[in-house]
């Protein structure tokens, strides 16, 4: 019979995600979690076959609270400046975490299409909205929410690696700034 376990699955994958957010996730480590349990690794690896199955939990547990953020800043505001807003404040508020899941390195490098639709689950959701809110075509809603993303990953990296920092005001302003900016050339050059 297996022993019993001390400590259940999601007290477990807390007591990981307080690493990963204070320490940064490549600190969780079987020891490392095992002291923020105050035990010793043994209990973990009675609920868990792996540090690599803990971490997936880890990984997952921050996607769904990126996700949060996204929905926050998306349900009141434009869908383009909405989704800058969430992943800057994300980045902001949790910058481990935002490290964790946009500023690790790949394997292999995708096209900028490939990253959004991976990297965000509202990809679809934001262009569909930006369609029907301006009357773009597809390409003109996904080429601008390139852009802005693009953008907006450059103001949330400086942020979560403490290089900058810019109130909300600001980050409002940029992300209206450069929207505009795009939308106008789009115009001027008849792609709208």
């Amino acid at each position: 019979m297996p022993p019993k376990a001390k400590f259940k699955k999601e007290e477990i994958i807390a007591a990981a995600m307080e690493i990963a957010k204070r320490d940064g996730f490549d600190a969780l480590t079987a020891r490392a979690l095992a002291a923020e349990l105050g035990s010793s690794p043994r209990p973990i690896f009675t609920v868990f076959e792996s540090m690599e199955e803990v971490q997936a939990e880890v990984k997952a547990a921050a996607t769904k609270l990126y996700e949060r953020y996204e929905d926050e800043e998306m349900s009141g505001a434009q869908a383009f400046k909405g989704s800058g807003v969430g992943y800057i404040r994300f980045a902001a508020e949790q910058p481990k975490l935002f490290q964790l899941l946009f500023m690790r390195e790949r394997n292999r490098v995708p096209d900028l299409g490939q990253v959004l639709s991976v990297i965000d689950n509202y990809y679809e959701k934001i262009l569909q909205s930006v369609q029907a809110e301006y009357g773009f075509s597809r390409e003109t809603a996904k080429r601008i929410y390139e852009h802005l993303w693009l953008y907006s990953h450059g103001i949330a990296s400086l942020i979560a690696t403490n290089v900058c920092a810019f109130s909300e005001q600001q980050i409002s302003e940029m992300l209206e700034d450069v929207g505009a900016g795009i939308i106008r050339k789009y115009k001027a050059e008849g792609r709208i």
